[in-house]
């Protein structure tokens, strides 16, 4: 049994280990920077997840190939979720008809985000697997967009998109999204090993008639996208933040703003769990102890394990057991 999707956010409401140095003491390690192309409707991100991915890495066995998607895929994820004015959860789901059955990234502006991977039973990958061998064999792969705001009103609900799967990399998938649904043009440069997941985001703002940023430089926004095609993966998964976009963009006037920490966080508690074990009910519950002795859940995202023995159980269904007080893990 699995604990499902939930919100990206600790018992203390930070990523796990948000406050500690980066991994490798780099100052742009673990984190999102802003910056605009001055004179040019032009704005970009750039992402280094280090520590904060390797935390991802560390809790999932996976092929080489189903990891470095779900890092390209977590990178894309938190740079989304910056350029969005939305308070709220951002989900970004791949559902494959291949080996790979699903691939989840749930994230917040706030640089909170888990991932996880559901490969099918059986199933061999091969490491060099494309991203369209893996979910998109047959031609059936779904790629689904999220966005659960953190307070809901009658004009503020949940919205998702499901949309046909279209490209040969999560970049691709993600721009084809973004142009189509969202009407904005976006490109994006993803890469991800064992160490670091990482991302480069270019957005053209809005045309504002006769602004004078269009008549400055009209052609940043084309500029822009040439300079950054020039990237290479290895350099994304290897190059700071900082010494990338020196790298990329030396010769533009670029105006950077504020670097947000990003980290891993999971929001699954013993206390979720028993609520999900008193909706199976208490002869399902019953049934599993019978076989088992213990009922045990297993996060997807943490992998973090939840036990509970007869008299746990027992104790999920005595009245008012439906609003316990909050409990540890395990």
């Amino acid at each position: 049994m699995n604990d499902g999707p939930g919100g990206p956010t600790s018992g203390d409401g930070s990523p796990d280990g948000g406050d500690a140095e980066p991994g490798d003491g780099r100052a742009d390690a673990d984190s999102l920077s802003r910056f605009l192309l001055q004179g040019a409707p032009v704005r970009g991100e750039i992402i280094s997840l280090d520590s904060a991915w390797q935390q991802v890495v560390q809790r999932h066995d996976l092929p080489v190939c189903v990891r470095d998607c779900l890092g390209q895929l977590s990178a894309a994820a938190l740079l989304l979720a910056a350029s969005l004015k939305f308070d709220g959860m951002l989900v970004l789901q791949i559902h494959g008809d291949g080996p790979v059955a699903l691939m989840v990234v749930e994230c917040d502006a706030a640089g909170h985000f888990r991932a996880t991977v559901k490969i099918r039973e059986g199933a061999v990958v091969d490491d060099q697997a494309s991203l369209v061998q893996l979910v998109h064999a047959s031609g059936q792969g779904r790629f689904v967009v999220t966005l659960d705001p953190r307070t809901r009103t009658p004009t503020r609900q949940p919205y998702q998109g499901i949309v046909p799967f279209e490209g040969d990399s999560v970049a691709q998938v993600l721009e084809h999204y973004m142009n189509r649904s969202e009407q904005v043009p976006t490109r994006l440069w993803l890469a991800a090993d064992e160490h670091r997941a990482a991302g480069l985001l270019l957005q053209r703002l809005p045309d504002q008639g006769g602004s004078a940023a269009q008549a400055t430089d009209a052609d940043g926004w084309n500029r822009m996208c040439q300079l950054a095609d020039t990237i290479d993966p290895l350099e994304l998964v290897s190059l700071s933040s900082a010494d990338m976009l020196h790298r990329l963009f030396w010769q533009e006037p670029l105006h950077a703003f504020d670097r947000r920490r990003c980290g891993f966080a999971c929001s699954c508690s013993r206390d979720k769990v028993a609520a999900m074990l008193r909706m199976l009910g208490r002869e399902e519950v019953e049934s599993i102890l019978v076989e088992r002795e213990t009922v045990e859940v297993n996060c997807d995202f943490c992998n973090l394990a939840y036990r509970f023995d007869a008299v746990d159980a027992a104790g999920l269904f005595l009245p008012g057991a439906d609003h316990p007080p909050p409990t540890q893990p395990q």
